[in-house]
């Protein structure tokens, strides 16, 4: 069982910054690839950016240069530096962690409760 935590959404002026935060708590050991997922109004969630526990990172298209992830696997957080945000970054961010149970030769998706971000023009 994993449980996330996340925090640092809020509401930014066109070409700041925020930075989110999400702490695992729970049975870590197993956590694999952590990532950040958006959801627009009226749109699908989509993948922003993912971290292996090895380092290794991904974005989205429309983030990279803008966005950064990053992890920190002793601590159990991952967080997503944003800067130049713009309008269409606004909706809610959510954390995920997919755990590794080989045990039971299988894994598991957890997702944080969501975080607001709002980007006024």
């Amino acid at each position: 069982q994993v449980q996330l935590v996340e925090s640092g959404g809020g509401l930014v002026q066109a070409g700041g910054s925020l930075r989110l935060s999400c702490v695992a708590s729970g049975s870590v050991l197993g956590l694999n690839v952590m990532g950040w997922y958006r959801q627009a109004p009226g749109k699908q969630r989509e993948l922003v950016a993912i971290a292996t526990r090895g380092g290794s990172t991904n974005y989205a298209n429309d983030v990279k240069g803008r966005f950064t992830i990053s992890r920190d696997n002793a601590k159990g957080t991952v967080d997503l530096q944003m800067n130049s945000l713009k309008p269409e970054d606004t909706g809610v961010y959510y954390c995920h962690a997919n755990v590794i149970r080989p045990d039971e030769l299988r894994s598991y998706d957890y997702w944080g409760q969501g975080t607001q971000v709002t980007v006024s023009s």
